[in-house]
């Protein structure tokens, strides 16, 4: 299997970093992780994408080992801005999207305006619509209050935020913990994290909404039941049924938030599979 390889690139006044694998000639597949992960979530999830097409898991801004600008908004126009140079800055004209957690509002919010990029849409645990769950609520406070917020950016606080986000922790890697740690070892990138999790205005995800419906590209839904991170996923999935009638859903009833964790083999063959151009 093709293992993804380290990259860099300058888009928009930021350095960005991506993981990357499968054939440089083929259509790309884009990656959009959520808080507090980076592309490290989709590591073994990419080999089995790989196999059919070129997939890229993007470090958003404020995440991973690319850029945590401190002044930066991290609001919908500012991920949509980083977004689009990034996709220029590789040459993309259209690209498959798959997104999970921030990642979806950040991932659909960028597709909602430039619908034309988008070939298939691929949606895991996320959040899509302006109406919250008390969980996403109570997160998004827990950001801007000084100890707590300082407790859930430590390597504490991250590690907590993995374990309770699976439903059977055996089955996180050895390297799970350490990896999703990794790029928040210093203060000012914890602030940025905080910054990246709670600045996503409730109009953006209003245009979502009004957007979602109008998809007629493929889309996929792939989704662990046990989310206690988000709790009222089922919901979130059942209105996505019903505005977009087309979509496949794929349920994983023993699973919880961070699927790729969980179950990175088997999503990898059904995102490969989805992907797949022929």
């Amino acid at each position: 299997m093709t293992q993804p390889q380290s990259r860099f690139i300058d888009a928009g006044g930021l350095r960005l970093h991506y993981l990357e694998a499968g054939p440089e000639d083929s259509h790309p597949v884009l990656l959009l992780h959520g808080w507090p992960t980076s592309s490290f979530l989709w590591r073994h999830v990419m080999p089995g994408i790989a196999e059919h097409r070129r997939v890229i898991a993007l470090d958003l801004p404020g995440f991973g080992q690319s850029d945590k600008p401190l002044d930066a908004s991290y609001s919908f126009r500012f991920f949509e801005r980083s977004l689009n140079a990034f996709v220029e800055a590789l040459g993309f004209e259209k690209v498959g999207l798959a997104v999970h957690d921030l990642g979806g509002p950040v991932g659909l919010y960028w597709a909602a305006r430039q619908p034309h990029k988008l070939e298939k849409l691929a949606v895991l645990n996320t959040l899509v619509y302006p109406e919250m769950s008390w969980a996403v609520v109570a997160f998004v406070a827990a950001c801007k209050l000084p100890v707590i917020r300082t407790v859930l950016t430590s390597p504490w606080g991250l590690r907590r935020s993995l374990y309770f986000g699976v439903h059977d922790s055996s089955r996180l890697a050895d390297d799970a913990v350490p990896g999703t740690q990794a790029p928040f070892e210093t203060k000012d990138a914890r602030k940025a994290l905080l910054k990246a999790g709670g600045n996503l205005n409730p109009k953006g995800f209003k245009d979502i909404a009004a957007w979602i419906s109008t998809v007629e590209v493929p889309v996929q839904i792939i989704y662990g039941e046990r989310d206690k991170i988000l709790p009222d996923i089922g919901k979130t999935v059942s209105r996505l049924q019903k505005d977009i009638p087309h979509a496949k859903v794929h349920p994983l009833a023993d699973c919880g938030h961070f699927i790729q964790e969980e179950r990175p083999e088997e999503i990898g063959e059904i995102l490969g599979r989805f992907f797949d151009p022929s």
